[in-house]
């Protein structure tokens, strides 16, 4: 029982380091260039909100980066649970 409950509470602590590292934007208040990156280690999407011409509401989405951003955390997920389940043997 002990081995299930570490195993879950594990697993939904990933959940919400995975959300955040994903959904956390990184502002960058330029001059010249104001937008907010998403994304971590990859950036996988860009809002643009203020350019030298003028304020801009832009999206940039790189659908890629974010696949390698969830197997990049996910793949880190299935290791640590592999080791939580050779660590943890009854």
């Amino acid at each position: 029982m002990q081995r299930k409950l570490a195993i879950i509470l594990f697993i939904l602590v990933w959940i919400a380091i995975t959300c955040v590292a994903l959904l956390f934007g990184f502002t960058y208040n330029w001059p010249d260039f104001v937008h907010v990156d998403y994304g971590l280690p990859l950036t996988w999407a860009t809002n643009t909100q203020s350019t030298i011409a003028g304020p801009v509401d832009q999206w940039v989405v790189n659908p890629s980066n974010l696949l390698a951003d969830l197997i990049f955390w996910l793949g880190i997920m299935t290791t640590a649970i592999t080791v939580l389940l050779y660590k943890l043997k009854p």
